[in-house]
């Protein structure tokens, strides 16, 4: 899964908002970012492409008790796996044309008690999602998921039971554009891959970002 994510002020944040058409705006910084809280990604409304606020969980509710909304409690939906985007009756409604990408530092996975600080090197993360539009009385709140991956044996140690879909620049104008239904297209997206290195770096806390040790770097999967 995909559990915490952070997005700090640095120039790779600044350079991929460049490479997804955005060189003018800025996701929000926010450290350990966890499921329900909100976060910021990229959508395409046309020909234009937006940095919107949205909920990290498709499936959101109204707070029972005072202001703000939360992830629907009944279904886990902080993260999608790319193996039920096409059959899931959720995910399949959205999928084909509601595609985003969210912009962050690094994500971080648990192996035990210590906390990975993984992004790819030298470069921020675009993670791949799917988003969503609610209407609560008057208000309109959007809503995100990241999808996920299955199981991939070079990173199974850190975390075994799947890994993020991280897009490269060459897949967002497909990717982001809402007119382009034809998912088959994304079938070789969906299987597990490492499509750049990827700095594993365990660190103190989610919070700080302190490294504690060597990092490891995963090599990219080479494709024929």
């Amino acid at each position: 899964m995909c559990g915490r994510y952070n997005v700090t002020d640095d120039p790779f944040v600044h350079e991929l908002m460049t490479k997804l058409g955005l060189p003018d705006l800025y996701p929000r910084p926010q450290l350990n970012v966890p499921p329900g809280a909100e976060g910021d990604f990229v959508i395409q409304r046309g020909n234009e492409r937006l940095l919107t606020r949205g909920i990290w969980s498709l499936l959101i509710e109204k707070r029972a008790q005072g202001a703000g909304f939360r992830p629907n409690p009944k279904f886990q939906t902080f993260n999608a796996r790319a193996d039920r985007l096409t059959t899931s009756p959720l995910w399949r409604k959205v999928y084909p044309g509601r595609r985003c990408v969210i912009p962050v530092s690094a994500f971080h996975e648990w192996r035990g008690k210590q906390v990975y600080h993984i992004h790819p090197s030298g470069e921020a993360t675009a993670l791949a999602g799917l988003w969503q539009t609610w209407q609560f009385g008057d208000e309109t709140v959007n809503s995100f998921t990241v999808i996920t991956l299955p199981p991939h044996p070079r990173f199974s140690h850190i975390h075994p039971k799947s890994i993020p879909l991280m897009l490269r620049p060459t897949d967002f104008d497909a990717w982001l554009d809402p007119d382009f239904h034809q998912v088959d297209a994304f079938q070789d997206l969906m299987k597990t891959h490492i499509p750049a290195p990827l700095v594993c770096q365990p660190v103190n806390s989610p919070d700080d970002l302190v490294p504690v040790g060597e990092a490891e770097v995963l090599d990219a999967d080479r494709h024929g």
